[in-house]
């Protein structure tokens, strides 16, 4: 009987919990949370483990504090890091969660040589070129979350306004994480009909800004955390397609080699993923003015990078 994949999330808070949850609902894999936290992982790994039975899944789930039991992983997501604290630079977290990154992609390395690594944690374009440097991996198993989630964001918002079925909605969302991202609204469409046509370009304007501001938002409504669902439900995304070799085009970030006409630069663009990972980065025309945005996001990424290269020099 061929063994099951096995997919390790590292981060038992909501998040990394909540994409154990998902890829055991959708009977993906085996999984391995890990979290230095003891009793934590084993505790909700437990919880979901008691849950197959009613799901009528089968998937085993188990919880450690050490990397030996996530040993072969074919898929490793990480979500640890902590989030930005009242009083905290964008140079402490950094500092923070690159320590905590660099930390993590050592024991992936050692343990799961052959992984696909999928980064999470923020500030998520810097987390991947510190998880690229660290692991030493090809850029085609080293890959960022964040692209398949302000997309969904996107899409919620476009069907709230149209009144019409979120699986009618196609579209997408480039660049960096935060609000430098960039939804297509030309290359969108619902039910095979241009948005334009359908939503003023005022409204259409007001959904990019609420996009853009789309975990904010919740963050201002929980007051004590942020989003989680939503996030954990896009990693699950690009794990099927890895594990099932679907070669799904997912905004993802990606480490540019020439595409877009960007070099060693971790930008979320249109991925196809598949067995390796990275199958290929799907290049689109951009008119000028979407060009222009993808280009200031760009920056905001390379500003992040010369904070953490500073950083290490420092």
């Amino acid at each position: 009987m061929p063994r099951r994949p096995k997919v390790t999330v590292v981060g038992a808070g909501n998040v990394g919990a909540s994409t154990a949850h998902w890829l055991v609902s959708k009977e993906l894999c085996d999984v391995v949370l890990v979290d230095i936290v003891e009793g934590l992982p084993q505790g909700k790994a437990l919880d979901l483990m008691q849950a197959t039975p009613v799901e009528d899944v089968d998937c085993r789930v188990e919880g450690a504090n050490d990397y030996e039991a996530t040993s072969g992983s074919d898929v490793v997501v990480i979500t640890s890091g902590v989030p930005r604290k009242p009083g905290m630079s964008r140079d402490d977290l950094l500092a923070t969660n690159s320590k905590i990154m660099r930390t993590v992609c050592e024991e992936v390395k050692r343990t799961s040589p052959q992984a696909v690594v999928i980064v999470v944690a923020n500030p998520l374009d810097a987390m991947c070129h510190v998880a690229y440097d660290t692991l030493g991996f090809p850029r085609e198993r080293v890959l960022g979350m964040a692209g398949v989630l302000d997309t969904a964001r996107y899409k919620t918002f476009v069907a709230m306004e149209v009144g019409c079925s979120v699986e009618d909605v196609h579209g997408m969302v480039l660049g960096g994480h935060g609000d430098t991202m960039v939804p297509l609204p030309n290359h969108t469409s619902v039910g095979g009909i241009p948005l334009r046509e359908l939503v003023s370009n005022e409204r259409i304007d007001a959904i990019v800004e609420r996009t853009a501001k789309g975990g904010a938002e919740i963050v201002a409504h929980l007051k004590t955390g942020s989003a989680f669902f939503a996030p954990a439900s896009a990693v699950s995304a690009m794990v099927a397609s890895i594990l099932r070799d679907k070669k799904r085009v997912l905004p993802c970030a990606a480490l540019l080699q020439g595409e877009y006409g960007y070099r060693d630069l971790f930008i979320g663009v249109p991925c196809m993923l598949g067995a390796g990972g990275l199958d290929r980065v799907v290049e689109m025309k951009l008119s000028e003015h979407e060009a222009s945005l993808l280009e200031n996001s760009a920056s905001s990424v390379r500003e992040l990078t010369t904070a953490l290269a500073n950083l290490d020099k420092g």
